[in-house]
């Protein structure tokens, strides 16, 4: 079996928890690409590097505690689609202890309550992070404390209409610094992430994420393509954290077209998917993950 050979934590200790797995990435590998995004409706693609990355989760994250005043063990709900961003924001809610709470914006109806309750309990106020397409819809959760609206715009671009007491992603992440400094009181048994009602600590996540990089034979060499929600577990680890764990890269669907899957896999050395139901590779060569 191949054993995933990504680097020992700082110090020669193993990664704690998912800030120390990115930490780990960019002592080994920086420049080599981590997470590569596609848009089937836009034709968009991006590629981040391991540093390049690092710096937006950093970004991130001092947004969430110098602009939007979030304090570890608060709450932030994503309301957002398989995106690169949204990979930054999990990564950054981590680094700055918050739980994550990842919502399929498909989930969001109109005239529903916006996002239904976690095991913080109803009355806990959280920071809520969505995409433009289902902004309207939850910009007036009244549990809310803070609201950013994320564009998600190939160029980065802001919002096109900003709601009465939204933040604009695009807009203000902009004047916050490529480096961020974690509270030290952050441990890694704190709660990390919360989907389909189950809550994991930092630590929980990471182990997940080795088990299945195990399970799945994954290691520096690999490429997976992931077209899976943020909003389970299995998305979770598949899109971020098994491929951060043993040191492979990951691309990102969205809008998935199936007459670019095969000449993507080609194109971007495709070793493995997740997320692709009917789909198999006639080489043998792409091995299927979930």
């Amino acid at each position: 079996m191949t054993k995933p050979d990504g680097p020992a934590g700082t110090g020669g200790r193993p990664a704690a928890d998912p800030a120390g797995l990115l930490r780990d990435r960019l002592a080994a590998d920086p420049s080599r690409p981590l997470v590569t995004f596609y848009d089937d409706a836009s034709g968009e693609r991006v590629e981040l590097s391991a540093k390049t990355f690092d710096n937006w989760v950093a970004k991130t994250a001092n947004l969430l505690v110098d602009g939007l005043a979030a304090e570890p063990g608060g709450r932030a709900v994503l309301v957002l689609p398989p995106h690169w961003q949204s990979a930054v924001w999990l990564m950054a809610c981590w680094a700055a202890g918050l739980v994550a709470e990842p919502v399929d914006p498909d989930a969001v109806r109109p005239g529903s309550r916006t996002v239904p309750a976690g095991p913080l309990g109803a009355s806990a106020p959280y920071i809520l992070a969505a995409s433009e397409e289902v902004l309207g819809e939850v910009a007036g959760d009244r549990d809310a404390e803070e609201v950013v609206g994320l564009s998600l715009h190939a160029l980065g671009g802001p919002l096109r209409e900003v709601p009465a007491g939204v933040v604009d992603y695009a807009v203000e992440v902009r004047a916050y610094g490529d480096r961020f400094a974690a509270d030290p009181s952050v441990t890694p048994d704190a709660p990390a992430l919360t989907v389909t009602k189950v809550t994991s600590s930092a630590a929980e996540l990471v182990a997940a994420a080795r088990r299945r990089a195990e399970k799945w034979e994954l290691d520096a060499h690999d490429r997976v393509l992931v077209d899976m929600s943020y909003a389970t577990l299995d998305g979770v680890l598949a899109g971020l954290l098994a491929p951060l764990a043993s040191g492979a890269s990951v691309i990102i669907q969205r809008n998935f077209d199936k007459a670019s899957l095969d000449r993507r896999v080609t194109l971007e050395h495709v070793t493995a998917v997740a997320g692709l139901p009917g789909w198999n590779d006639a080489s043998g060569s792409v091995r299927r993950l979930a």
